[in-house]
């Protein structure tokens, strides 16, 4: 019996300095570590401290910041240990497949993971479960969604749509000069944004509405470079749509430099409250809310439950999407701006 014990102290060991060596090759930020000992990856009752992992696209995005402080909440109310990983840049499919691999091997009793990519992923995820480990995607579902045991998230198309339908509002009956600003070009939130806001703006990609469109990373210098650039071009315009809010104020402070601010209306999506307050200074009109610290709570309390009676959630549950702006326009719901900095995170 000694032998036994002391032979797989050594394998989780050997497990827990693997997982490490990964994680830290492939460049990601080691939020809170921990090898959660003699824990079973098969589910089922259990007392003992475990581990959760998380990994988001990137570590400076303020969305998935708010998404790992509130998933560090949820764990430690629940007596669990959370590893916090991110990607080096938002489409990092690679880093993110390196993370699930690093955190198998830690053995881990759950994984949340946020996929740049909605097929990127699915070799790692199935790995994940073929060993008994909960995987959950938030933010954004896999192809198929059925690749990961259940999904919290914002419905991403809808998200685009309430912004395509909110700008093509804002025009008034004015014929449409568009900028579109989206985060990569394989990023399934961006895709499906993207796809959402022609619906809801009633053009397609080959519209000469379409002024300009570029790739942004989904950060703010990038996102006020490219809209620099696609000025350069035209400044004939009277719409922007960005993927999100860091997109958003580079694009506000491109078009303000250029003293277009009152003939451009720009939309964005996020519901962050620097997002929220820059609706109410006038950097743009309008913001989709989305729910980061539902997705992460939930998804930590499903891994918790899973932990301590071999319960798996299933399916896809929309985390929801508000309208804020204080220029409501008439048959779109939105809340205003008193009510947005209520419930926005960050």
């Amino acid at each position: 019996m000694t032998h036994d014990r002391t032979g797989r102290t050594h394998a989780q060991r050997w497990r827990c300095r693997r997982g490490a060596a990964l994680l830290m090759a492939g460049g990601f930020l080691l939020v809170a570590a921990g090898c959660g000992g003699g824990q079973s990856h098969s589910g089922g009752a259990g007392t003992g401290k475990f581990t959760i992992g998380l990994v988001t696209k990137t570590n400076t995005n303020p969305y998935f910041v708010t998404m790992r402080k509130a998933a560090e909440a949820a764990a430690k109310k629940n007596h669990a240990e959370l590893i916090a990983l991110a990607g080096r840049f938002d489409g990092d499919n690679e880093g993110q497949v390196a993370a699930m691999e690093g955190l198998i091997s830690r053995g881990v009793k759950g994984i949340l993971i946020t996929p740049s990519n909605g097929t990127g992923l699915l070799s790692a995820i199935a790995e994940a479960r073929r060993q008994g480990i909960l995987v959950i995607a938030l933010d954004s579902t896999t192809q198929p969604p059925s690749a990961t045991d259940a999904t919290y998230a914002t419905d991403n198309v809808k998200a685009g749509r309430l912004q395509g339908a909110y700008l093509k509002a804002a025009l008034a009956g004015r014929p449409p000069k568009a900028f579109i600003l989206d985060g990569t070009s394989d990023s399934t939130v961006s895709q499906q944004r993207h796809e959402g806001f022609l619906r809801g703006f009633g053009i397609t990609n080959h519209s000469p509405a379409i002024r300009g469109q570029a790739n942004t990373n989904g950060e703010r210098n990038p996102g006020q470079t490219a809209t620099e650039n696609l000025l350069e071009r035209t400044s004939d315009i009277n719409t922007v749509y960005t993927i999100n809010e860091p997109v958003a104020g580079g694009a506000s402070a491109a078009i303000a430099a250029r003293g277009l601010a009152q003939k451009v209306t720009i939309g964005s999506i996020d519901g962050g409250c620097d997002g929220v307050r820059d609706v109410r200074s006038g950097k743009y009109a309008a913001t989709v809310m989305q729910f980061p610290v539902t997705m992460a709570t939930r998804g930590v309390d499903s891994v918790v439950e899973y932990a301590r009676s071999g319960k798996r959630p299933h399916g896809i549950w929309d985390t929801g999407t508000v309208l804020i702006t204080d220029k409501p326009v008439d048959g779109l719901a939105s809340q205003n701006t008193d009510w947005g900095l209520k419930h926005c995170w960050g």
